[in-house]
């Protein structure tokens, strides 16, 4: 998905404009929620998260969604992750 497509989405899903959020190279963050829904577009690097036991990487061009208070993890690679946010 490009910025172009994301930002029509989030529009669409009545989301308010994103934040860009940049993670550090090799970073980590242990489970945890967020008092928020999310999704995001990542615009460079990897980020991967684990929900329920399950690993998914994300990369350029790929979007993720988090619910309100969803248990996860966050593992950053080798150049950071760089995305776009958008919560409510």
């Amino acid at each position: 998905m490009n910025r172009e497509q994301f930002f029509q989405k989030l529009e669409q899903e009545g989301y308010p404009e994103p934040v860009e959020v940049v993670r550090e190279p090799n970073g980590f963050l242990g489970d945890h929620t967020h008092p928020f829904e999310v999704i995001a577009l990542v615009l460079s690097g990897n980020i991967e998260l684990t929900l329920e036991g399950v690993t998914s990487n994300y990369e350029s061009g790929n979007v993720f969604h988090l619910m309100h208070e969803q248990l996860h993890s966050e593992t950053y690679g080798p150049n950071g992750v760089h995305y776009l946010a958008a919560r409510k």
